[in-house]
């Protein structure tokens, strides 16, 4: 990466960012987060994924330089901590307490902030805040999910979140094998539109979302999780849940070995902490009609056409399940029922 090339090819999408998507005001101060690989972490990593690592640290800084640089009436820090190796997983606590300080926090990091107490307590103090685990630097090009009209993003984005209020029941299948049946009754849906301007606004850049956390113990089926469609998945890999819980992990390869191993199913593991983890915690669809790449779960939960379903962590979003970790799965071309009503018919939305 050169930082210098770096710099001029999304300058105006950056300053955009701060502009329209964060609404920075004169005066405000703005943190720019990132995380970084520790001594053991260059053994641990493979080349591949450690290189995607500190490319994203390094374009943190070049997002640092272009604020300071632009915004000369706002004060902009930087904080750089160690990677927690989880998305979901709590930084140390100096982060929660130094992002309570900022009216505007960027999170350019490799494992998200968003299901944090961390986030949470920062939210609850004001800030406003932009969690971007997994953000590369083409996002920010002409045809990259950034570049998407926001205005028109959050206007369909709304407009499906008043047609699901109030819904009981989602069914998600596929001609792919995925077929799963959850509660939504009484859970309040949530939309991601990528307009941060308002105290205690926050979300995912790039945007393009509405979600729900399904009721506790209600999911029942199972979720083919495709090739391609999570970083380094190469074999489908079968979610099996039962009563609202993963039960079984099938297939999917080193990264199918890698759930089974957290998700304490292989060697079988029964306590809180992994009964907690394995907790269906998010329904999501995506609204971004820019958003285009399936192995960056970032960007790929909010391509248009797709939905979403997690694990772990549901209680930032309205569950009551508090996990370590929160994991999205991205189904294409879902046939979706809404209490037994077509919503999505293999991608294609019955609203427009």
């Amino acid at each position: 990466m050169d930082p210098r090339k770096l710099m001029d090819e999304i300058k105006s999408s950056v300053i955009n960012m701060f502009k329209v998507n964060m609404g920075l005001k004169p005066g405000e101060k703005v943190l720019v987060v990132t995380d970084y690989p520790e001594k053991d972490h260059w053994s641990s990593y493979d080349v591949e994924v450690l290189r995607d690592i500190v490319d994203r640290t390094m374009l943190a800084r070049v997002v640092f330089d272009i604020a300071r640089g632009e915004f000369k009436n706002n004060k902009i820090d930087f904080l750089a901590y160690p990677l927690t190796g989880r998305h979901g997983a709590e930084p140390p606590s100096y982060v929660g307490d130094e992002m309570s300080k900022y009216d505007v926090v960027v999170a350019i990091t490799s494992f998200s902030l968003s299901h944090t107490n961390a986030r949470e307590k920062a939210t609850r103090a004001g800030a406003r805040i932009a969690s971007m685990p997994g953000f590369t630097a083409d996002m920010f090009l002409p045809e990259g999910p950034m570049s998407v009209d926001y205005k028109q993003v959050s206007s369909f984005s709304r407009r499906l979140a008043e047609y699901l209020k109030g819904s009981k029941t989602i069914r998600v299948v596929t001609e792919k094998g995925t077929d799963i049946e959850f509660s939504v009754e009484g859970r309040e849906w949530g939309v991601d539109d990528g307009i941060y301007d308002k105290p205690r606004a926050w979300g995912n850049l790039p945007a393009g979302e509405v979600y729900v956390a399904p009721v506790e113990g209600t999911a029942n089926g199972r979720i083919v999780v495709e090739k391609g469609w999570y970083p380094r998945l190469e074999e489908d890999m079968i979610l099996h849940v039962k009563d609202g819980l993963v039960v079984e992990v099938e297939g999917g390869g080193s990264v199918g070995d890698y759930f089974r191993q957290v998700l304490g199913l292989s060697p079988r593991v029964d306590d809180d902490l992994h009964r907690r983890r394995r907790n269906i915690a998010e329904f999501g669809v995506g609204t971004n009609p820019k958003a285009k790449r399936p192995d960056n779960v970032l960007e790929a939960e909010k391509i248009l056409g797709t939905i979403h379903i997690a694990v772990g962590d549901n209680s930032h979003l309205g569950g009551v399940v508090e996990a370590d970790i929160h994991e999205d799965f991205i189904i294409p071309k879902p046939t979706v029922y809404v209490d037994g009503k077509i919503f999505m018919d293999k991608g294609k939305h019955v609203i427009t």
